[in-house]
């Protein structure tokens, strides 16, 4: 990543592209603006984008489409806008690989600290582990790449969004210590987590059904109840 990040905003509202162009290019970002998917994509195609802003509400293919387009062979970074404000819109933007949601109407404020949280946990990666050190970690059926940051299991290879590959790496890292939540949001967020804030759990959910893990009788991450998580099954290091 470049020392001045270059950021996607894909919105249909004129007027917010304008502002959150100016905004972040004030505060030292490359900007781009596009109105919808297939103009995303198209800017995809030609420029290196550190991190993707993306309206939920878009015409045409919605956002909710898009990202889940783009999770198929993308991490990068993404953060979801919505005006709808629904809990069942955030939801569904973490699942499938949202690293933050942000609903509308928001001061570009609010916006600029998420977009530096994702992008400092994006380049960093510090709750990982060290690729260097670690090249895999295996637990159970499954392999974690380190390296190429992958799933692969008896099936064959499984795509991870950005979130998931970090969450799984942070419980697996954890060996046998229980990892709580407030950690969790700690190190995949950069900030406290809102009492009322799912998100983590969420993310532990699909992780869960990625992994054939039986929501009520875990095996793989198992919940520590009024504590967090753990992984229960012996990890090694490759």
């Amino acid at each position: 990543m470049s020392d001045h990040p270059h950021l996607l905003i894909v919105d249909d509202d004129r007027e917010i592209r304008s502002l959150l162009r100016q905004y972040l290019e004030r505060e030292g970002y490359r900007v781009t603006t596009v109105a919808d998917a297939a103009q995303m994509r198209q800017a995809l195609q030609h420029n290196r984008i550190d991190l993707i802003v993306l309206d939920l509400m878009l015409p045409g293919e919605d956002g909710l489409s898009a990202c889940r387009a783009l999770r198929t062979d993308s991490q990068l970074p993404l953060i979801i806008l919505s005006a709808r404000g629904e809990d069942i819109d955030r939801i569904v933007g973490l699942e499938i690989g949202a690293d933050d949601y942000l609903p509308k109407p928001f001061n570009p404020r609010e916006l600029l600290v998420r977009i530096r949280a994702v992008l400092r946990r994006s380049a960093h990666a510090s709750p990982e582990p060290d690729p260097r050190a670690v090249r895999a970690l295996c637990f159970g059926e499954w392999r974690l790449d380190t390296t190429r940051r992958t799933l692969t299991g008896a099936a064959g290879e499984v795509n991870l969004s950005g979130a998931e590959y970090r969450l799984l790496a942070v419980l697996l890292s954890a060996g046998n210590r229980v990892v709580t939540r407030a950690q969790l949001a700690e190190l995949l967020r950069g900030r406290e987590p809102d009492p009322f804030d799912r998100s983590i759990d969420v993310r532990v959910s699909r992780l869960r059904q990625i992994l054939g893990d039986d929501a009520r009788a875990p095996r793989i991450i198992k919940t520590v109840y009024g504590k967090g998580y753990v992984i229960g099954v012996p990890v090694q290091s490759e």
